[in-house]
């Protein structure tokens, strides 16, 4: 088990998943502005690979280290891989720009650059760019200042070339930032005739070029776009006098400073003027020097005006009501009644916030204990929990300050629920905690009885229409007893409790997984039905590739659903020849961990916040909780069923990383769209 090819590295698995949202950009079944929308998740995910994962590949490099962690591939030769790998993914992305473009195009639909305007758009612009652009814009003429400007990180910045043909030394150099963080990246135009135009800010500024240096004379004038990615790693000094607010709070500045990763340039940029800029900011010899488009962060083509017909865009569907819920005013008396599975966003996330409200306000509640990973913009749970304070509850919240790229957020969110009134513990020394977990204490006849929530994905409205996640609503006491148990851990991190029922990380997670998979190796060589059947994010443990390697060598039958990073390689004959892994894309992220283990047919069935990585087993706090309701485990089941038969959006992982549709079959399947039609049937039948 100890060879290379045993093994898909991390890096290269991740890119693949990347050119699987990039296939549903080149897809003409996919809506054309979805497809818009595709090429900026993709050029999003692109910048947080690099950003994240880069950035830990050049601290490998920089500390010597040779990495049997990277499964025996050198960071080094990995960071070759990566670059050559993204240059062609690159090409890739600007192909098919330019085709959906010219699909845009056949449909009256056009983005334009200074130089196609009319003059209606002319004078539009001339006000604009007067009133809203000029405002923002400090130019910082380059050869006037001893040092290259400070460039931070994921901004666009436009380098200026003012040129004298006479008089080449006179000739200057600018900077300026393209303001995209107050001003509309894309900007609606006046029609042109029977076309609806937009135009980019970048060239909205080309357009006010003239404006900006009158001063100087020249012949000609050019605007090229660079981007600077810098390590977003965060460094945690150790001093004892701070608190973890306050380390995290500073350690925010210092990733602002963090060292390039990747430099993108447009390739129309002259020699001597990318030259003149790779020698001021010291990075010639640099890596990931990547050529491209005249438009980088094409991220905020996800927020591109929504023009054109409806068949531009995915049918809106609204959220499902829920068979039990609908049935009760009260939401606490439904779970009473039965366990409840919420499936988003097939289902609504307002029953979990309509819990929080109904807690806030019910005179018996005393207590509400969760956890916060990511919340939204303007957060409804946050609102709810104030709420709560304000009606006399008391209210705990464990809240992780380390949620890469969330940190600001969750810093303001500390602050005000502070100053509300809530008791916050801010995670638990060296474990990011990853649960996602509510815990509600009611007194019914003079006793406590507790109400907990067990998701998949965060406490977030806003995610919770995008991505495809559980949650399990519970009043059964062998659950809840135990959650209070995990709580009762973030608050005295040595009470340690030995979980019956939960799965919690790092406690015994890994362990019991493993137990499981044991059981059906077992099973197997017993002749015994024995099989797993799950569902993750990504799959990058060693350990436990090596043990579903172990069960397929005795027989066990396995499928798993990987949405992003696989480093296991299915298909492979005396290694993996009996497990098959499909990824899914599609219009919703599937983000959702589940667990099916046969268990000689009285199956196991688990939801779990963690994936099977070494950060989720060992250092989170994660939590998988079981389902036991037989109808509840009916509905996991067919959800999964519905994964495993899509032939749509389904891709074939294996070692060729190729990406291939799952085809076949006289019916045609789609995991997401058959999944809200079963939820349909369900409430029309009545079934519960």
């Amino acid at each position: 088990m100890s060879e290379v090819n045993d093994y898909i590295n991390r890096e290269i698995s991740w890119l693949s998943f990347n050119e699987r949202v990039l296939q549903e950009a080149k897809d003409p079944q996919v809506p054309l502005l979805e497809r818009l929308k595709f090429l900026g998740i993709f050029s999003s995910n692109l910048d947080e690979f690099f950003s994240v994962r880069v950035g830990t590949l050049q601290r490998m490099i920089d500390a010597g280290l040779k990495s049997n962690v990277m499964v025996g591939v050198s960071p080094k030769k990995v960071m070759k891989q990566v670059h050559n790998r993204v240059l062609e993914l690159r090409d890739d992305f600007d192909k098919v720009f330019v085709d959906v473009t010219k699909e845009l195009e056949k449909h009256h639909i056009f983005i334009v650059d200074e130089t196609q305007l009319d003059e209606a758009q002319k004078s539009f612009l001339k006000v604009y760019f007067q009133e809203k652009v000029r405002p923002r814009l400090i130019p910082v003429m380059l050869k006037d200042i001893p040092n290259y400007p400070y460039l931070k990180n994921q901004v666009i910045y436009l380098v200026i070339d003012v040129r004298k043909k006479w008089d080449p030394m006179g000739s200057k150099f600018a900077l300026i930032e393209v303001p995209a963080d107050v001003l509309p990246r894309i900007i609606m135009l006046p029609d042109s005739g029977e076309k609806k135009c937009v135009i980019m800010l970048d060239d909205v500024i080309r357009f006010g070029l003239d404006d900006i240096f009158s001063t100087f004379e020249y012949d000609s004038i050019g605007a090229y776009t660079i981007k600077l990615t810098r390590d977003a790693e965060l460094d945690i000094d150790d001093d004892v006098t701070k608190s973890f607010f306050e380390k995290v709070s500073e350690s925010l500045e210092e990733r602002k400073k963090g060292q390039p990763v990747r430099f993108v340039y447009d390739r129309e940029m002259p020699y001597y003027l990318l030259d003149f800029t790779l020698k001021r900011l010291r990075i010639q010899k640099f890596e990931n020097l990547v050529p491209g488009g005249k438009y980088h962060n094409a991220k905020d083509f996800m927020n591109f005006p929504e023009i054109g017909p409806a068949s531009f865009f995915y049918e809106k569907k609204h959220p499902l009501p829920h068979k039990v819920l609908m049935r009760h005013k009260s939401i606490f008396a439904a779970i009473r009644e039965r366990d409840i599975l919420l499936h988003y966003p097939y289902q609504s996330f307002d029953y979990f916030i309509d819990l929080l409200r109904e807690a806030a306000i019910d005179p018996h509640v005393s207590s509400i204990k969760i956890t916060l990973y990511r919340v939204a913009r303007n957060s409804n749970v946050i609102n709810a929990l104030i709420s709560a304070i304000k009606n006399g509850k008391s209210v705990t919240v464990v809240i992780e300050l380390q949620a890469r790229f969330d940190e600001e957020s969750n810093i303001y969110w500390t602050q005000k629920l502070e100053e509300a009134g809530a008791r916050i513990i801010d995670g638990v020394p060296g474990l990011k905690v990853h649960s996602k977990l509510c815990h509600i204490t009611r007194i019914e006849g003079n006793n406590p009885v507790h109400y907990s929530c067990i998701g998949t994905g965060n406490f977030n409205e806003s995610t919770a229409k995008l991505y495809c996640d559980h949650m399990l609503m519970t009043s059964n006491t062998d659950l809840t007893f135990e959650v209070e148990k995990v709580f009762d851990f973030f608050d005295h991190n040595y009470k340690v409790y030995n979980y019956k029922h939960l799965l919690v990380a790092p406690l015994q997670m890994r362990n019991t997984f493993e137990k499981y998979i044991d059981n059906e190796i077992e099973n197997a060589k017993e002749g015994k039905p024995a099989y797993v059947h799950a569902k993750m994010n990504n799959l990058v443990d060693s350990e436990m590739i090596n043990k579903l390697y172990e069960a397929n060598g005795a027989g066990v039958i396995i499928k798993l659903v990987i949405r992003g990073i696989c480093s296991l390689v299915p298909g492979v004959e005396e290694l993996s020849e009996n497990i098959e892994v499909i990824s899914i894309v599609d219009k919703y992220l599937e983000h959702s961990r589940i667990f099916i283990f046969c268990n000689n047919g009285d199956e196991k069935y688990f939801i779990s916040s963690a994936d099977w990585m070494v950060r989720n087993l060992d250092r989170r706090v994660e939590v998988a909780t079981p389902v036991y309701d037989p109808a509840l485990q009916k509905e996991l089941q067919k959800y999964m069923d519905l994964q495993f038969l899509d032939n749509t959006k389904a891709r074939m992982i294996n070692d060729l990383q190729d990406n291939k549709y799952r085809t076949g079959g006289e019916k045609s399947y789609r995991a997401q769209e058959d999944t809200y039609v079963f939820l349909e049937n369900q409430l029309k039948n009545g079934e519960v």
